[in-house]
């Protein structure tokens, strides 16, 4: 029997194969009365819904209504112009973590986390740093070989730059949770700047940030090492920190070169 050939040319399911039906919810602010819904009837044709319908209008207090909205889409997805971030580390476990710090770093492996600015979620740092993690994985505080600070949340840009240089942090973790008017974007260029002008160059520690709504490819334009998105578990975090701390020569001989000054 042959195999059907899978084509890079999709479009969205709904009943049928390729009838690219699609359901979007939004909000409008205006009443909910028959104008709400013929404005979003117009919304949904001008995003490419043709024809469309209104399944579900509720108020949303006296100046606002929610609309589901169900209709066909006439766009196409091109697999092959898809773009992602390809993980290009392996993932160990936390005894293969242990055993490559104590190998490579012959010291813990310093990694401090916060919620800065005014965010104050600290779900997602918490999920990865303490040792009841989630998914049914440890954090990393479980892990041996790693000497983990959870700071907290609210933590300021200044003080979050102190603590780096007071624990010499090999590894920063930044969580954002909170995102209107892109204030997620705005602490973490904040953040990587202020690092940048506190270490000398080729000195700082490795920056990582995640959250909801950041892309994972933007880390070069956040002026961060690496963007962690939702579903990322303690053992992603883990693994990468050893990819870049235990197997990048340039990092490995900057931290060996400050703890010989130390001495």
């Amino acid at each position: 029997m042959s195999k059907r050939k899978e084509s890079h040319i999709i479009r969205p399911y709904g009943d049928a194969t390729g009838d690219g039906q699609v359901q979007v919810s939004f909000t409008l602010p205006v009443v909910h009365d028959k104008r709400a819904e013929g404005a979003a009837l117009q919304l949904a044709g001008k995003m490419g819904l043709e024809p469309a319908m209104v399944v579900h209008a509720k108020a949303m207090g006296p100046h606002f209504t929610f609309f589901v909205v169900y209709g066909r889409c006439s766009h196409l997805v091109d697999l092959d112009k898809v773009v992602v971030i390809e993980r290009e580390f392996p993932l160990l476990s936390p005894k293969e973590v242990g055993t490559s710090v104590k190998r490579t770093l012959q010291r813990p492996l310093v990694v401090i986390g916060a919620c800065i600015g005014t965010d104050a979620h600290t779900v997602g740092i918490d999920a990865i740093l303490n040792i009841k993690g989630w998914a049914g994985e440890k954090g990393l505080e479980a892990y041996k070989g790693l000497e983990v600070h959870n700071l907290g949340a609210q933590v300021s840009v200044p003080d979050l730059v102190e603590r780096a240089q007071h624990l010499k942090a090999d590894a920063v973790l930044v969580s954002q949770v909170v995102t209107q008017r892109d204030a997620h974007l705005h602490n973490v260029t904040q953040m990587s700047a202020a690092f940048r002008e506190a270490y000398p160059a080729g000195k700082s520690p490795v920056l990582i940030v995640g959250g909801p709504r950041f892309d994972e490819t933007a880390a070069d334009e956040l002026g961060v090492d690496r963007v962690f998105v939702k579903g990322t578990t303690p053992g992603e975090v883990a693994s990468y920190l050893v990819h870049q701390l235990c197997s990048t020569p340039k990092k490995k001989s900057a931290r060996t070169k400050k703890k010989a000054n130390a001495r």
